[in-house]
């Protein structure tokens, strides 16, 4: 490894249902970080949770055959602080430290995104991009997140919420709530998910109870949106001290709403920047994304989804991904490109926060 140089960890893969959704997401850094000023070394996280150091490229990364790399090495991230970096175990049983400058956890969902790496590289002392553990706890989380918004005015359409065991001993009771307070058709996600994995969009009561389940499959926690009758948007924001957002754009989805398979799989979406709104609209939704960025600590960087209602103009936001898609046709790397960043310098800044941001916590 050459000195000079900075010693950059990319991690991907991971646990979540957004797993392979990771595994692209990480080909754009693989292919578009500058070789010149940063050492890189990936690291592969499996569905069942093994760490393995891998010299893949960024298509076998992409379609999983990386797994089965030879010269792949199991390691951990130590929180030893003395270590400050990662321990390659070798096939010849041998123990190697490798000193790590920063880690981008290019993660999604549960197991990633959700502050729990975050809060293995806070105890190892290591810098990382991205928000810290209460931003990506609390941004994982709709119902702690809905319930931050609101506290903080930032327009939210109507929603609630039910645990596994309140749903499991009084269903009924649950299905009248939603039915009394939000009326259809109404959205029921998992509490802890993203990319659309899990969520339906229901117009009775009949639906309403397999949407749930199909919920809890995901989460033990459900969440229940009023359906809004809006225009689909989203702004990047970048930064902390202050926070930078970009006008939004907007997904013209292939699908009744933008599912999973809309967004990585089937490729029928189209990407629309800046979003058909007003200039007045788009400011204004521009400046809901940075307090709303703001009010739930983020840092780093983050996505904030928006509706605008049609009809009413009104703004809600839907929610905050603290680690967006960064796959080549993801909505994140594409508003800063339009931005003015496109995705090498859109790295090099999002280290340099990382290291701001460690500079500033622990000097």
């Amino acid at each position: 490894m050459q000195s000079e140089k900075m010693c950059v960890v990319l991690l991907f893969g991971g646990m979540s249902s957004e797993h392979e959704v990771s595994r692209v997401s990480v080909g754009n850094f693989v292919n578009n970080i500058d070789r010149e000023k940063y050492e890189v070394l990936t690291v592969g996280i499996t569905k069942e949770g093994r760490w393995l150091y891998t010299e893949a490229t960024a298509a076998q990364m992409a379609d999983g055959s990386w797994e089965e790399l030879a010269g792949n090495m199991a390691c951990v991230i130590s929180p030893d602080r003395a270590d400050h970096g990662m321990i390659l175990f070798t096939p010849e049983g041998h123990v190697e430290k490798v000193h790590v400058d920063v880690v981008i956890p290019v993660l999604h969902g549960l197991w990633g995104e959700d502050g729990t790496v975050q809060g293995l590289l806070e105890l190892a002392g290591i810098p990382y991009v991205g928000c810290g553990v209460l931003a990506s706890a609390v941004c994982m989380d709709k119902a702690v997140a809905n319930a931050l918004f609101e506290a903080n005015g930032v327009p939210h359409t109507r929603w609630l919420a039910a645990d596994r065991w309140e749903i499991e001993s009084d269903l009924e009771g649950v299905c009248d709530d939603v039915e009394k307070k939000l009326g259809w058709p109404v959205f029921v996600k998992p509490a802890n998910a993203g990319s659309s994995v899990g969520i339906s969009k229901v117009s009775s009561r009949d639906e309403l109870k397999k949407a749930i389940d199909l919920a809890l499959e995901n989460d033990r926690k459900v969440v229940f949106e009023a359906f809004v009758d809006g225009q689909e948007v989203e702004c990047a924001v970048i930064g902390s001290d202050p926070a930078v957002a970009t006008r939004p754009g907007e997904i013209l989805a292939g699908a009744e709403f933008y599912t999973y398979d809309d967004k990585y799989k089937n490729g029928v979406s189209q990407t629309v920047i800046p979003a058909h709104l007003p200039e007045a609209k788009l400011d204004e939704v521009k400046t809901y994304a940075a307090m709303a960025y703001t009010a739930l600590n983020c840092e780093g960087l983050a996505r904030c989804d928006f509706f605008v209602e049609k009809g009413t103009g009104r703004v809600l936001i839907n929610e905050i991904n603290t680690f967006p898609g960064f796959t080549s046709i993801s909505m994140y790397p594409k508003l800063m490109e339009h931005e003015g960043l496109p995705v090498p310098q859109l790295i090099d800044r999002l280290i340099a926060l990382a290291l701001e941001r460690k500079e500033k916590q622990h000097g």
